[in-house]
């Protein structure tokens, strides 16, 4: 499909074009959001087992996901939240970011539950072992944990998950469906054997999960 050019009169360029063309605030989605986490808020953060994490730097955007068991995000007050940062592939897309740029913004969601809870503020990393040693699995450490001081926390409405269907059983795939993550990176590299890859990952996964 060829895609029009978008001529002046369709471009949206202003708030107040898009305040015009949306019509008023529903008044529920402005006191929901407050500047703390309360006794209710804290049970939704306490209940997830992921949540997908949002930094920026001048280097550009950054959205990763996290996921450990249940209350794997500590709610340490009101205004403090802890991550652990996990092992995963050095990357350090998120921790790159957050050196050059404090700015987080987090979205939880809990299994089988339809909203989802957002979570903005700003964030520090601290390698104290003594904090990444609460956080230890499986006999191993996080190296550095992401503290997070909250400026404003809400609740999204369940229309985005219920319009995906996102935890309906029968709109599941078979993974067979879409390309191996071997198969994807033997496209991408030269003399890669993305069978081999396949074959080997769940035994590496159950070595370096943590």
């Amino acid at each position: 499909m060829d895609l029009p050019p978008i001529k002046d009169d369709d471009r949206i360029s202003s708030v107040e074009d898009l305040e015009h063309l949306y019509g008023p605030v529903n008044p529920n989605s402005l006191f929901k959001e407050i500047d703390y986490i309360s006794d209710h808020y804290r049970a939704f953060i306490e209940k997830s087992p992921f949540a997908l994490v949002a930094t920026v730097a001048e280097e550009g955007l950054d959205c990763s996901p996290r996921g450990d068991p249940p209350g794997f995000v500590r709610v340490v007050d009101e205004k403090t939240l802890l991550l652990p940062d996990r092992r995963g592939n050095n990357r350090l897309d998120t921790l790159k970011n957050i050196v050059r740029d404090p700015r987080i913004s987090l979205i939880f969601l809990i299994p089988g539950v339809g909203e989802t809870l957002r979570v903005i503020g700003t964030a520090a990393l601290s390698k104290n072992a003594e904090l990444c040693a609460s956080f230890e699995m499986q006999g191993k450490s996080p190296r550095c944990i992401v503290m997070i001081s909250v400026q404003s926390v809400y609740f999204q409405c369940q229309k985005a998950l219920a319009r995906s269907k996102l935890w309906d059983p029968s709109v599941q795939i078979e993974r067979t469906e879409l390309p191996s993550t071997g198969t994807m990176l033997q496209a991408l590299a030269q003399d890669f054997d993305g069978k081999a890859y396949d074959d080997n990952y769940p035994e590496r996964l159950k070595k370096t999960i943590y």
